[in-house]
């Protein structure tokens, strides 16, 4: 089974509550309570959200976070490498060279085309899409159909 960890599923509950909110300055607080989150979880979301260049952070009184950029330029992807590094099923199909057994692999490249399809499909879907209902979303043209739990 594929699974995202549960701290990249918290990033895109507080990411899609600030694309609900894209022209405000949403505390680290405020954000825990709209999403049902713990602050100090929150909060350890935030830093690695703003690092990764995805949110813009306010300091002082009025300070808080909101969006870098419109909800709809952010991809779920975005969020995923945020969060885990870059999207790989297996070690080789992200990076090259750390694996004995690479040079004489007969599996390689199809786990390298089944990366390359979950990727896409993650690159597809936005962080507005994620506001809508799922039956209003476009559809995911992709050759392979995974399932994210």
């Amino acid at each position: 089974m594929l699974r995202v960890s549960k701290l990249t599923d918290y990033a895109t509950v507080v990411m899609t509550t600030l694309a609900e909110a894209p022209a405000e300055v949403l505390s680290a607080q405020v954000l825990a309570e709209r999403a049902r989150l713990e602050v100090p979880t929150v909060s350890k979301l935030l830093k690695q959200l703003a690092h990764a260049g995805l949110i813009d952070s306010f300091r002082g009184v009025n300070g808080g976070y909101r969006l870098a950029r419109p909800p709809e330029a952010i991809s779920v992807a975005e969020i995923v490498i945020a969060m885990e590094g870059p999207i790989g099923m297996t070690e080789c199909s992200a990076h090259e060279g750390l694996c004995d057994h690479e040079q004489h692999c007969g599996v390689r490249g199809n786990w390298q085309r089944i990366n390359q399809a979950i990727a896409q499909a993650l690159s597809s879907v936005s962080l507005a899409d994620m506001l809508k209902p799922p039956g209003n979303r476009r559809a995911i043209a992709t050759p392979l159909r995974v399932a994210l739990v």
